[in-house]
């Protein structure tokens, strides 16, 4: 029976039947893209798919290369070819500018400040990331160049996210708020200069004086 207006297709309802083609037609490009073999062509084509999704480091780019491969073939012969093609890649990226570890740190260290991170758990993101010792400690140091106490800034812009202390709603627990600070990686310096400022005008003051 097919029956478009009163959204039947043999039986099935007009959705279900889409979605049945839709699943069939992606299995055949997955089986299609099974087929080709892990290879320069292969290997640029993941690489430049999650570039355009995603910014990275090198180091970030190779394991999640890394990862592809070990999810298309348990050969371990064939991963270390893939292995060495990935190294290739990443190292001619890397000299032609379309991965740039320096500006990547500094881009990350910036958003997770501003997202209310203090620099320790700044350091160890990007370390995770695989970023060069010498590149975190450059981009933690372009931190300081914008705030002049980055963790101060930081914890304003977590109790704003968190809507803690001048930044709640009603009463609120000091303690429950403190432990929150301490949870985040904040040091009590921090979580008491930010929850004695009584309104978010008071935090922008406090802010306004660790600059001048």
């Amino acid at each position: 029976m097919v029956r478009w207006l009163g959204i039947i297709v043999d039986g099935r309802t007009k959705a279900g039947y889409e979605r049945r083609v839709n699943g069939e037609m992606k299995r055949a490009r997955r089986n299609d893209s099974e087929l080709t073999p892990i290879g320069p062509a292969l290997l640029e084509k993941w690489a430049l798919g999650y570039l355009e999704r995603f910014a990275s480091s090198a180091e970030n780019l190779r394991r999640v290369l890394h990862r592809r491969v070990r999810r298309r073939t348990a050969d371990t012969e064939t991963a270390r070819q893939a292995g060495a093609l990935i190294d290739d890649l990443v190292e001619r990226y890397r000299r032609s500018g379309l991965i740039d570890d320096a500006a990547y740190a500094a881009a990350r260290a910036r958003g997770r400040l501003a997202r209310g991170e203090p620099m320790r758990r700044i350091a160890a993101g990007l370390a995770v990331k695989g970023i060069a010792a010498e590149e975190r400690a450059a981009a933690l140091d372009s931190l300081r160049e914008t705030a002049p106490d980055p963790d101060l800034a930081a914890a304003c812009a977590f109790a704003r996210r968190r809507r803690l202390g001048p930044y709640r709603r009603g009463t609120g627990d000091r303690a429950r708020e403190l432990g929150a600070f301490a949870r985040a990686g904040f040091a009590r310096r921090e979580a008491e200069m930010v929850l004695g400022c009584a309104d978010p005008d008071a935090v922008a003051a406090l802010l306004d004086a660790e600059r001048s």
